[in-house]
C-alpha cells in the first residue's frame, strides 16, 4: 500500500471514530482504534506524531478540526464541521472497495463491483481480509423472509458480489455455496487460528448468468420472458437494461416491449412486482 493511499485511509479512519457531535475519545483509545482499523488493511502502526500529522492534513483537506478537550481529555471534531462528516462516512466505508477495483492489487479476484458505488457496511473490510487469507467466519445471520428470525453461522468466504447497490458475500456453508446480504450479517468474527483451501474453480459470472440479482436456483429453468412498458419506461429501460439479456421487441410511441431470457427467482418477482404497483 502506497504512504499516500495508507494516509489517506487513516485520516478517513479517524473522522469515523469522531464522528457525532461532542464525540470525545481519550488519546490512546483513539490510538488503539486507528491501530486496528489500519491492521485489517495491512496499514503500518500509528504513533502520536503521525496522529498530529493526520490532524493537520485533515483541517486542510477536508475543513474538519480536531480539537483536544483537556478537562475530558478526549480528542473531538468541532461542532461546527460535524455536518461536514457525512459526506466523508460514505468515502470510508467504501475505500476498500475503491482499492478493490484498482486492477493493480488482487482485490478484483475475489471482490466482484460495478461501476457504482454501493451502500456502506462496515462489516466489508473484515470480509476482504478473512477472503484474502482464507480464514472462516462466524457471524449471526438475520433472517428477513422468517421474521427476522437470527442463526449463528459458520461459514468459508469465497467472493464479494454488489448487486443493486448492496453487498453480498458469497460463502460455503456446509458445503454448500449460499449468498448472505452483508446487511444482515451481525458480530463477524474472523476464525484466524484456521483456514482454508479457496475452490478457485467457481465460476462466479456463470453462475449468475441467467437470475435477475444474487438469487441462484439452478433448479428453476430458464425462461423466455416478455414485458410490456410504457414509451416513458422504455427511455429509460433503454439505456439501463434490466438483464444483459434484454432483447427490444417493441420501440414506438404507444408501447416498449422487451424480451428476457432468465430464471424466474424471488429477485425476479420482487422487481415485477415493484414496477407493477409503482
Amino acid at each position: 500500500m502506497g504512504r499516500k493511499l495508507e494516509g489517506l485511509q487513516r485520516m478517513l479512519v479517524i473522522i469515523n471514530r469522531l464522528k457525532g457531535p461532542q464525540q470525545y475519545v481519550p488519546r490512546e483509545e483513539l490510538e488503539n482504534y486507528i491501530a486496528h482499523r489500519m491492521e485489517e488493511r495491512d496499514g503500518s502502526p500509528v504513533d502520536l506524531r503521525t496522529l498530529q500529522r493526520d490532524f493537520n492534513e485533515i483541517e486542510e483537506l477536508f475543513g474538519i478540526r480536531i480539537c483536544f478537550d483537556k478537562q475530558r481529555k478526549g480528542y473531538f471534531i468541532n461542532e461546527e464541521d460535524s455536518l461536514k462528516q457525512e459526506q466523508y462516512d460514505r468515502l470510508l466505508l467504501n475505500f476498500d472497495l475503491l482499492n478493490a477495483i484498482d486492477r493493480t492489487s488482487n482485490l478484483h479476484t475475489y471482490v466482484l463491483a460495478e461501476h457504482h458505488r454501493p451502500m456502506d457496511y462496515e462489516c466489508l473490510p473484515l470480509l476482504i481480509k478473512a477472503i484474502r487469507f482464507s480464514h472462516p467466519v462466524a457471524f449471526n445471520y438475520i433472517y428477513i423472509r422468517e421474521g427476522g428470525k437470527i442463526r449463528e453461522k459458520k461459514v468459508l468466504p469465497h467472493y464479494l458480489k454488489e448487486d443493486q447497490q448492496r453487498w453480498y458475500l458469497l460463502a460455503y456453508d456446509n458445503g454448500t455455496l449460499k449468498t448472505f446480504s452483508a446487511n444482515c450479517i451481525r458480530n463477524l468474527r474472523i476464525i484466524n487460528e484456521e483456514t482454508f483451501r479457496r475452490n478457485m474453480d467457481i465460476d462466479v459470472e456463470e453462475l449468475f448468468k441467467d437470475s435477475y440479482g444474487i438469487w441462484n436456483q439452478t433448479d428453476i429453468p430458464v425462461e423466455e420472458i416478455e414485458l410490456s412498458y410504457d414509451a416513458l419506461d422504455g427511455s429509460f429501460l433503454r439505456s439501463v437494461p434490466l438483464h444483459h439479456s434484454q432483447e427490444i421487441l417493441t420501440d414506438n410511441e404507444e408501447e416498449f416491449r422487451i424480451c428476457l431470457r432468465l430464471r424466474i427467482t424471488n429477485d425476479f418477482v420482487m422487481l415485477y412486482w415493484q414496477e407493477a404497483v409503482r
